[in-house]
Order: structure tokens, then sequence, then C-alpha cells
């Protein structure tokens, strides 16, 4: 007989010990709660969810692959008004108990995106509100969903018609969390968007106003129902922002027994697009009944256990016994083992065998090379999906002659299987053979931003660069502050940044980051890598990498989407895009940095200028000036924020970076010196201050926000 391997044994062993104790834990039988579990990433998957067996879509509702669900119809270029739409999960769901009068507690959590049209109906321009009118998540009587008729677009938002929508009954009862966009001064409580509860009437029983719905930043929602306290709250964060609203709704009293979940949609008037991106829902029928008080007994009522009462007895003490056993055992081999297939840099979401990443590229086949770096190639694939359907997604091959490849390989699956975030491109598996070392990505369909910011193709509008800039920020501010560990990704450039078929953000590429404890101070590294133009010149300098050296890599980037100019040129050795800005700031000129494609709007012209004072301040010359992420980011989308007054002497010389083996760092002209790198004779001349004190437009100084 085969010997089997000590590497499979233990969680083998595992899986015999959790059945073992599944099977004592049915003997503890107890009635069981009824529940409702599933989970839905409308970004990811190609295959339609609408149908008899997933979810069920009504009127306008429209999936789109690798995008979303769209809930009405989104047509940039032709009118959409008085559209409308309804998703629901297929199944019914149980919402209480009709025999013991026990109310479901659920969780729902979901990810849409709420965007303007990009021209206004004749008809809205009459209106306060330019968009409308906004979604819902509602449960409904499951019966009467199909049914829903009369005049339930606008400002009803799919939940009602105007002969219920003040006290809907039967077949028509609804209780919904809306998401508002449009005011309609018959039934709202303030003109703002807001959130809204609503029980059997669109007139909302609380609401959380104060917030902007249609902002670039993709809206993430939790609503949950507390069954003892009869509590349903929402809340709803969007970019820094969180909002919430709670109301007290007896829901037995509200709904049927059994009910639809789901999401509806309207525009009137004046329209908008309701994209919803992911969706997951959990709920369970727990058990309300408190334990009874303990009896005491007298020794002389006291009657001898019997034999079926000795055998509940013995279960009940053995079985949380033999589980603590099996899960502090089990817990111990599942540490080894993660900790051996960490030491050999093999960690992820799932492993491939070469054969099937070879057979997904076509053998690697140049047709289908996305592209090639200084660290090997990408390539399109596709795979079998988990639903039975194909997955498109993109693998990355490391050169087998680049000596740091191991070293970026289990970097990249050590931090990026461990991170989930919607502006990070997802990592789905990886493969660790002696034929290559490959990693499987999530395909993003628009591919990396710099193809689009030199396209001369298709310019990339003005909104769609904003959203970007912001998508990225969040990304970067979830590594820097939001996750468990600080995360520095060490090469934030254009060229990284992917772009879904919504131009959203995906971060992608963690080969040079490093983790790190919050607080703790910069890792200093041996080898200095990163890319001409992007990389901080303090890192090279110290070889210390911070949250600092993100934040100069980012301040570039927004230059280089505002100006559509990279940051270095082979043309003209002297050039940097820094540089530039840097002076026309000076001269109290900064909007001319801004790509004269992209000129002419007010409101727009005041966010480019907005974005290039904030990319000169996050390209700061010492790091301690610079802002944290979150600075950046409130400094961008304020209306009226102060910035900082701004030092001379920032940008240097272009730095060529190593990319590849060897060590050190190689400069183009420039010296190194314990205060940093030479400025460029494109800077001009300091005044003594050192400071932008002279500048003619006040607002670039701090004394007033850039509006």
């Amino acid at each position: 007989m085969a010997a089997v391997s000590p590497h499979f044994s233990l969680p083998f062993i595992c899986l015999i010990y959790r059945s073992l104790v599944l099977l004592l834990l049915l003997c503890m039988h107890v009635p069981s709660s009824s529940s409702v579990s599933f989970s839905f990433n409308f970004s990811n998957t190609i295959i339609g969810p609408c149908g008899e067996k997933t979810i069920m879509c009504m009127s306008d509702a429209l999936f789109l692959p690798s995008t979303a669900i769209e809930l009405t119809k989104n047509y940039q270029t032709l009118p959409t008004s008085f559209s409308k739409g309804r998703v629901w999960y297929a199944l019914p769901v149980p919402l209480w108990n009709a025999a013991t009068g026990e109310v479901a507690s659920f969780t729902t959590a979901f990810s849409f995106n709420i965007t303007p049209i990009n021209f206004v109906i004749k008809e809205c321009k009459n209106w306060t509100s330019q968009t409308g009118d906004g979604m819902a998540f509602f449960h409904a009587p499951y019966s009467g969903l199909k049914f829903l008729s009369g005049d339930t677009a606008g400002g009803n938002l799919n939940l009602f018609n105007n002969s219920n929508h003040f006290n809907a009954t039967g077949d028509g009862r609804i209780v919904a969390v809306e998401f508002d966009t449009f005011f309609n001064d018959e039934w709202d409580n303030t003109t703002d968007d807001h959130v809204g509860i609503d029980v059997n009437s669109i007139m909302s029983v609380a609401y959380s106003p104060g917030m902007n719905l249609t902002s670039p930043f993709t809206k993430d929602a939790v609503v949950y129902y507390n069954n003892a306290t009869q509590l349903l709250a929402v809340d709803l964060r969007i970019g820094d922002a969180v909002y919430h609203v709670n109301a007290t709704v007896a829901l037995n009293a509200s709904l049927p027994d059994t009910v639809a979940v789901g999401f509806s949609a309207a525009t009137g008037d004046c329209v908008e697009t309701h994209e919803l991106l992911s969706w997951s829902f959990n709920s369970t029928l727990a058990l309300l009944a408190p334990a009874p008080s303990p009896v005491p007994l007298s020794a002389s009522s006291a009657e001898p256990p019997s034999s079926s009462t000795k055998e509940s007895l013995l279960i009940k003490v053995l079985v949380p016994v033999v589980a603590s056993v099996v899960v502090l055992a089990c817990a111990a081999a599942v540490d080894g083992g993660e900790a051996q297939l960490l030491e050999r840099g093999v960690a992820g979401p799932r492993r491939f065998l070469y054969r099937e990443l070879a057979a997904a590229t076509g053998d690697f086949a140049e047709d289908n090379m996305l592209g090639r770096g200084g660290f090997g190639s990408v390539y399109q694939g596709h795979l079998p999906g988990d639903d039975g359907g194909v997955q498109q997604v993109a693998i990355k091959k490391f050169s087998p002659e680049s000596s740091q490849s191991r070293k970026e390989f289990e970097a990249e699956v050590r931090i990026i299987s461990r991170l989930r975030h919607r502006n990070l491109v997802q990592l789905l598996g990886w493969c660790d053979s002696r034929r290559g070392l490959l990693l499987v990505y999530e395909l993003v369909p628009e591919g990396s931003l710099d193809k689009h910011i030199h396209s001369t193709e298709r310019l990339l509008t003005w909104s769609e660069r904003y959203k970007i800039i912001l998508g990225l920020g969040s990304a970067l501010q979830y590594l820097h502050r939001d996750w468990d560990q600080r995360v520095v990704h060490g090469d934030i450039k254009p060229s990284n940044i992917m772009l879904d078929s919504s131009f959203n953000t995906k971060l992608g590429d963690f080969g040079l980051a490093r983790l790190g404890d919050h607080g703790a101070g910069p890792q200093t590294t041996d080898l200095v890598k990163g890319t001409m133009g992007y990389i901080d010149p303090e890192f090279v300098n110290t070889h210390r990498r911070s949250t600092e050296s993100d934040i100069y890599s980012f301040g570039i980037v927004l230059l280089e989407i505002v100006s559509g100019r990279p940051p270095v040129t082979r043309l003209d050795p002297s050039f940097t895009l820094l540089g530039w800005v840097e002076s026309l700031c000076r001269q109290g000129a900064i909007l001319d940095a801004a790509d004269p494609r992209l000129r002419g709007d007010a409101a727009d012209e005041r966010q480019m200028e907005r974005a290039l004072v904030v990319g000169l301040w996050c390209a700061q010359r010492h790091p301690a000036e610079r802002p944290s992420i979150a600075e950046a980011m409130q400094a961008l989308q304020s209306e009226d924020g102060k910035l900082p007054a701004l030092s001379l002497q920032m940008h240097y010389k272009t730095t060529a970076v190593s990319t590849g083996g060897g060590s050190g760092v190689s400069t183009s002209s420039s010296s190194f010196s314990s205060g940093g790198v030479r400025s460029s004779a494109t800077t001009g001349t300091a005044d003594s201050s050192g400071s932008f004190a002279n500048l003619p437009d006040r607002r670039l100084r701090g004394e007033g926000g850039v509006n």
C-alpha cells in the first residue's frame, strides 16, 4: 500500500473528525431554525442570473455580463424617462412563523451605483432635482410581485402605484429601504437625496438626508433587522461618509409570513441609471423563547435519572469536549499546513494546475497576450466558471529569467489574496509549478488606465477621470488605513490601474507591496524598485518604503490624469510633469496644465484645478508635508475646504530605477544628497520664504478653498 503523504494526512484526519463531530451533533438535535442565505457578485460573472432558479428580472431590469444588473434603462444618449425595473430572489423567503409567531432576523449587504445621465430632458428642467427618481430594497408578498400595475414609475420607485402609495394593502403591501434622489413635495420631508424606511407607504417613517446618492463613489449599504427589538436599520457608506437610519417595524404585522426580497428602481421626467453590483442576504428564524428558570429539586422529590436521561447527559457532555479537542487539533494542523504553504509562497484563493492555465490561454499564444512588463507577461484566458459557464480571466506569467520573480509572486499572493475591496483587482488563484509561476485574476475588460489616458481613439471624459481618481483614492485608503494591517503598494502608476466596463478603478500588481502594522515605522529595503517618474525620490535616497511613498505616486498619477501627459518623456529628458505643473502653479495658471480637450465646463474645471493642487500637495519634497490619503480624498471632494500652503522645490530630476535584478539605483544627471535630488531648472526661482507665499491666487496658499 502506498504511504500517505504527511502533507495531506492531518487535513484528511481533520475532515474525518469533523464528520464524526457532525454525527454527534445530530444526536443533540434541537428544533432547527429556518434560514435563507445567498450571495451574488454581478460584476464578476458573465452568466446571466435572471431566471426561474436564481433571480427574477421584471420590466426594464437587465443583466450586463461582468458589470451589473441595470434596474432601469441605461442609454447615455437616448431618453430613458419613466423607466422602471424590479429584480428579486427567485425563491420565497420565510419572514415569520405563523404557528409560533417567531419573526426572522436578517442582514443584507449590497453595492450599487446611481449615475446621472449626461443630458437633461427638457421636461426635467421644470423640477428642483435634475436626476431621478431612485431605487429601493424591499420585502413584499411573493404572490403579488408579478402583478404590480399602474403608475409605478417616477416617485413611486416601482414600489407602489398612485392608488396605493399612501396605504398599501393585500398583495400591494411592502416594506422598503429607499434611496431617493428626487424631491416630491407631496410626500418627501426633505429636498435632499435621502435614505428612507417605507412601511406600506411611500411616505417614509424615518429618513436620513444630506447625502449625494449620485456621486461617483460606489455605494455600500447594509440593512439589518433584529427580531427581538423589531429594529430595522440601514448603514450606507459613500466614500468616507457613513449615514444611518432606523425605525421600529413589526414585520409580522406589516407583511405575510412568506415574502420576496429584491430591488426596484424608477425614473420619471428626470433620469439616471441604477446599477446593482453585488448582493448578499442572510435570514434566520431564530428561537425567541427564553430558557425556563431551573426548578430546585428536594432530595425527596428528585427521581433517579432514567436510562435515556443518562444517555442524553452523556452526549451533552461528551460532544462539546470532543468538538473542542477536534477544533484545537485541526486548527494546529491547518496552521502548520498554512505555514508550510506560505513558506513556499503558494497560499491563495485556489491552486491551478499549469496545464489548466496553458489550455486556458492556447498554450500562452501571442494572440492572447494582453501586455508584457519587467515581471513577465499577462494573457487573456477562459476557465470554467462555478456556475457551469465560462469565466474570462487574466493570467500573469512571471518571467523565469527574473531573479525577483519568486519574491514578487509570494508577495502578491500573500497580500492580495487577503484583501477584499471593490477598487482592487480580485485574485482568483495561483500556480506554483516547475514550469512557471502564474497568478490568475479577474479580467478587467477596459484594460489599464495608461492606454486610455494617452489614447488617440477615444477621449476619457472628465467625469470618467474624476471617478477613476476617487476610486484609486478609495483603494489606497483601504490599504493604508481601513484594512487590518497597513499595506504599502509600492508601484502606483496608470499601467497598474485597471478599468472595468463602467470605468471603475481596479488597482492591481502587488508584487512590490509590503505589509506592516498600523503605527509602525517605514520598512527599509536593500533593493530600490519602482517606476521612473512615479517613484518617490525620498524612498530612493533612504530606502525606506512608507505610505508617504504611495502618496507621492498618487500625486503624480493625479497630475497625469488631469493633464493627459506622462511624468517624463524620452523626447525631452529635461521635462518633468511635476516641474511643469509647479511652474504653472507659481504663475497662478495651474488650470493651464489640464488637458485642453477637457476644458469648457466651469464645474469640471473647478474639480480639475483642485485635483492638480492636491497632486502637487501629495508630491511635496518632504514626506512629512504630504497629506494622508484620507486628507487628500477630503480635499478632492470638498467644494469649500481649504488647502495648505505648498513648499517650493518639490519636484526632482528624472530617476531611472532598477526594475530587475542588481542593486542600487541609477540616475540621469541628478546628484543625490542628504537634502534630496537637485530640482530642474524649470522650477524657477524660490523666494526667500521658501514657500508659495507670492502666489497670485490666494486659494492655492490655503486661504480659501479651490471651488
